[in-house]
């Protein structure tokens, strides 16, 4: 009899706890649901050159704008041009998998991008 009292006490237990980590559990989903959905609809806005190319960059990678003051058009030389649009395109795709990394981050408490999930 003592045997059958104590397993059931124990299961209890168990699914008492099991109950408050599954719920846990969907409310960090939740969070994580809503804090991707905002992530996607901010935008960051990157400029090199000194303001000569600015890029326009969604939470989802998606580039929005590229523009490029045309005093910095040189047909004589286009590399420069060229690494200004690499280094602004470059630097807003590092802002936007920060601002992905600190929020999820923030609802996981890790450095992880969605934790285990």
């Amino acid at each position: 009899m003592a045997k059958g009292r104590g397993m059931g006490g124990f299961g209890a237990m168990g699914g008492m706890n099991m109950n408050n980590l599954m719920k846990q559990a969907q409310r960090m989903q939740k969070q994580m649901e809503e804090a991707q959905q905002e992530l996607e609809l901010k935008e960051f806005e990157v400029t090199s050159g000194g303001g000569a190319v600015k890029v326009v960059i969604t939470g989802k990678k998606v580039i929005k704008s590229i523009d490029i003051k045309p005093e910095v058009v040189d047909p004589d030389d286009v590399e420069m041009l060229q690494d200004l649009i690499l280094t602004a395109v470059n630097e807003a795709i590092r802002q936007a998998d920060d601002a992905v990394t600190s929020t999820m981050g923030n609802i996981t408490g890790t450095g992880i991008p969605g934790g285990l999930f």
